[in-house]
């Protein structure tokens, strides 16, 4: 089930530092960045192993998530708010405003074959 966690930041008259560190298992093995995305939908898929840690560093988005069992929506507003994502949670980033900037770090390489586009089956989330 994804959860929302407040990173640790300090803040002083020269500005304010926030810290990621222990965030997803294993090592960050890599980052990127989503922005200019405008009315568009993102996503669309959870994953077989990788783990996502979601932060707007900039702006505002919504991220939609379904684990099969439960779904949520989650505001994402502060650079200080970070979205971990299991690998069987499928998302989607939506909603995000003209200055978003949404950074996501994963505990795994890009690898097609972890992703798994399908969403969870209507039935299957009546049955749990």
């Amino acid at each position: 089930m994804p959860h929302l966690v407040e990173l640790n930041t300090f803040s002083s008259d020269a500005g304010n530092l926030t810290v990621l560190e222990n965030i997803v298992p294993g090592a960050i093995k890599r980052v990127f960045y989503i922005y200019g995305a405008g009315d568009a939908s993102r996503g669309g898929h959870r994953h077989h192993k990788t783990w996502n840690a979601l932060i707007c560093i900039h702006g505002s988005c919504r991220v939609y998530s379904n684990d099969g069992v439960n779904e949520e929506y989650f505001s994402l507003n502060n650079p200080t708010l970070c979205l971990i994502l299991e690998p069987k949670d499928w998302h989607i980033m939506d909603s995000f405003s003209e200055d978003a900037i949404l950074l996501v770090l994963s505990n795994e390489c890009y690898d097609q074959a972890d992703y798994i586009d399908e969403p969870y089956e209507l039935n299957q989330l009546i049955s749990q």
